[in-house]
């Protein structure tokens, strides 16, 4: 291709597409002056560490989830700590998940004496693939952490049949997907339990914080139990756990900051239309890529599910179709266009040394590996999906406003871009002669 109507490349000298951004666009958290006078009202009153706003929000956050229990936490990993203790995660026990995803999706089962065993993804949705969870699944294995990926639902039907079949827990992150639908109900109610960071980035965000949620009685108990030791008394009616109320079960607090409660109370409120109106830009960005070679914005179309605060958008990138232009130097060129692009954030957990060999506790051995039965470490080309996903998929723009005009512009630059990826290696030829 040559370049036409959209004119030379930046990153070659010629004018950005996008010549200005109104950075407002993807400003995030929105909060409002419902917000500060709700954290202001827990400062004045000197309840921060009270917990009568927090059960309030608990309980907006669980009817919103059409679950009967939600339990508040300080921050994420807090939550699936505790979930991985709620189902009954043991010393020498197994859980599967995902090798590529945030390291607080399976870190914390090593707290536990558990050991975390590694599975790939699917390439479309960058979730659990059930055919490798299943591939890895032995006498040990007791759980499956379920990640639904930047807010794309996890295959949970294939994923809760597994379970059923093996007599497995199975939990649910829901850290970068809250609002998330796999047809018709509520991401995070579909497993025995899930969790889920409300961190400042999160597309439900309170500042930094985390939840539980589930539907059975006695998962909540014994998270209660793990952590929340000043609602013993009032929550656990469990004979065997009561009989040791009174110290936190983990020896850690999990009680939630109440200024952060109010927020998230008040933004509980608020979420459903910032997800109508965050769903709405990246449909819209789609639509701009739609026809442009080598790009397409990962989302879910199937009916009843939805992709919740799309937690920075994936796309996923095809070099063939762009005569093998690698993604990083396709990259370079739509930020020199001055739209927004990222690779992702995460890389594969399988082969990192804290997994691989950190004797974290002075055993002897991997802290992984102390009680396995079988050495669970994987060797590299084990999980071909993970390893190479930062080759074939990169963030997209995270848009929290519903602006046709910046989101035509952003659009208008990753197809410049993708149409002139022959110039691009092109002028790379050219450099090396």
């Amino acid at each position: 291709m040559t370049p036409g109507r959209a004119g030379r490349l930046a990153v070659l000298g010629g004018e950005r597409a996008v010549a200005t951004t109104d950075r407002r666009i993807f400003d995030w958290p929105q909060w409002t002056p419902e917000h500060r006078e709700a954290m202001l009202a827990v400062i004045d009153s000197g309840g921060t560490s009270e917990w009568d706003v927090t059960l309030q929000f608990e309980a907006a956050w669980a009817a919103y989830n059409g679950v009967e229990y939600a339990l508040a936490y300080p921050n994420g990993t807090a939550a699936l700590q505790a979930a991985m203790f709620a189902v009954g995660l043991q010393r020498g026990d197994e859980i599967i998940g995902p090798a590529f995803t945030y390291w607080a999706s399976l870190s914390p089962a090593l707290t536990l004496g558990a050991i975390s065993v590694f599975a790939d993804l699917d390439p479309e949705s960058l979730c659990l693939d059930p055919r490798s969870v299943a591939a890895k699944i032995g006498p040990r294995t007791r759980a499956i952490m379920v990640v639904h990926y930047n807010a794309h639902p996890a295959a949970m039907d294939e994923l809760l049949a597994l379970a059923r079949q093996h007599d497995l827990r199975v939990i649910e992150d829901v850290s970068r997907a809250q609002g998330s639908l796999y047809r018709g109900t509520m991401c995070g109610a579909l497993g025995d339990v899930g969790a889920l960071s409300m961190m400042a980035r999160k597309s439900f965000a309170i500042g930094e914080g985390g939840m539980l949620v589930t539907r059975d009685r006695a998962v909540y108990e014994r998270a209660v139990a793990w952590s929340h030791y000043e609602r013993h008394d009032s929550d656990l009616t469990d004979p065997a756990l009561r009989a040791i109320s009174g110290i936190p079960l983990g020896g850690v607090k999990g009680r939630l900051n109440q200024v952060a409660a109010a927020c998230g109370l008040v933004e509980t409120r608020h979420y459903p239309a910032r997800l109508r109106e965050i769903d709405a830009a990246l449909r819209r960005f789609a639509e701009g890529l739609a026809g442009v070679p080598g790009v397409r914005l990962r989302a879910v179309d199937e009916p009843g599910s939805s992709m919740g605060g799309w937690y920075y958008p994936v796309v996923h990138y095809e070099a063939a179709a762009l005569g093998g232009l690698p993604l990083a130097e396709f990259g370079r060129a739509v930020a020199a266009e001055g739209a927004w692009w990222a690779p992702l954030p995460d890389r594969p957990l399988h082969r990192h040394p804290f997994f691989q060999q950190a004797d974290i506790y002075g055993d002897g051995q991997p802290t992984r590996l102390v009680g396995a039965t079988r050495d669970v470490r994987d060797a590299d080309g084990d999980l071909p999906v993970s390893e190479t996903i930062r080759e074939r998929a990169c963030m997209g723009p995270w848009f929290k406003h519903d602006w046709a005009d910046q989101i035509a512009a952003q659009a208008t630059a990753w197809r410049k871009v993708a149409e002139q990826a022959d110039t691009l290696l092109a002028a790379r030829a050219a450099a090396a002669d």
